[in-house]
């Protein structure tokens, strides 16, 4: 009854969905205005289930993913204000092992910026990382049950850096900061719950403390966005950040993520997405996360894509 009462409910909710794309689904533009803005949000659903006697094998799953983008840009004469944010969620619930997240991310910036010409301008930035929910790593025990550790958690790490610098944009689709003044707070509520014999100082922060400060540190942030053929669209982002007084190779932190979705029709999506980081507080090797998805899109603007 549990079962059926369940795939009931998830019918209705892609329904509802479904009626909200088709509803929503509208685009402005508007040619008199200084600023553009960007909405999109989408959601992923994925389910399977099998009999009992089901030979092939497999596990009875249910679960989502969702995604949230906003762009606002200002930009008269050589004066410029860009702001963006980027919202990442997912999740599955697989038989027997319950919910695990697969994927959580908050991505905040602003950037004001004065031009010197066409394509470069002094900047002035700031720049927000954190995460929705708490994460865990699941290993064995030495008897063979699985455990769940807690590694990370909503403001377990944040990070907010400003930065000062000069930005280089060529083409409306790519750009470059070079900031050598950016220092960088690492928070950490509650740095005990995350203290193990193998990382006394869980990503950086002192034990008893919740905020690590890098006062004397310049990044790096280079992103592009375009669509490389119609209806398909790849998306980077490249963050590296270096304190200068702990710099050596191993001690600089690199963060790429890649993006290619392609639009299938007005509504549908496919996307596949990659996140590389290189962080020596966090861990001596890089990490890495891989996602693949297939779902509903809604966007609106209020421009015309050149």
């Amino acid at each position: 009854m549990k079962s059926l009462l369940k795939r009931l409910a998830l019918t209705t909710c892609v329904v509802f969905l479904i009626s909200f794309e088709i509803i929503a689904q509208f685009v402005k533009v508007d040619s008199t205005s200084n600023w553009k803005k960007l909405f999109r949000a989408g959601v992923n659903l994925n389910q399977a289930s099998f009999s009992y006697n089901w030979k092939p094998g497999g596990v009875n799953s249910i679960g989502f993913s969702s995604l949230l983008n906003f762009k606002a840009n200002y930009k008269k004469g050589l004066t410029s204000f860009d702001n963006a944010i980027d919202l990442l969620y997912g999740m599955v619930s697989n038989d027997g092992l319950g919910y695990r997240k697969t994927t959580d991310r908050i991505y905040i910036d602003t950037k004001y910026g004065q031009g010197l010409n066409e394509k470069w301008e002094v900047f002035l930035s700031g720049n927000f990382m954190n995460q929705f929910a708490k994460g865990y790593s699941y290993k064995k025990d030495s008897i063979g049950v699985e455990r769940a550790t807690l590694i990370s958690d909503f403001f377990a790490p944040a990070f907010l850096t400003v930065a000062l610098g000069l930005e280089y944009h060529p083409v409306p689709y790519f750009k470059v900061r070079f900031a050598p003044l950016a220092p960088r707070i690492t928070i950490v509520n509650d740095v005990n719950r995350f203290i193990t014999v193998d990382d006394p100082m869980p990503y950086g922060v002192n034990p008893g403390e919740r905020e690590r400060y890098e006062w004397f540190a310049g990044q790096i942030l280079a992103e592009f966005d375009k669509d490389i053929v119609q209806n398909l669209n790849l998306k980077m982002r490249y963050l590296m950040f270096a304190n200068y007084e702990t710099l050596a190779l191993e001690t600089v932190d690199h963060r790429l993520e890649v993006s290619l979705s392609a639009k299938v029709n007005k509504f549908i999506n496919v996307s596949i997405g990659s996140i590389l980081v290189y962080d020596y507080d966090q861990s001596l090797g890089a990490q890495i996360g891989q996602a693949f998805s297939f779902g509903m899109l809604y966007s609106m603007q209020n421009f015309e894509d050149k």
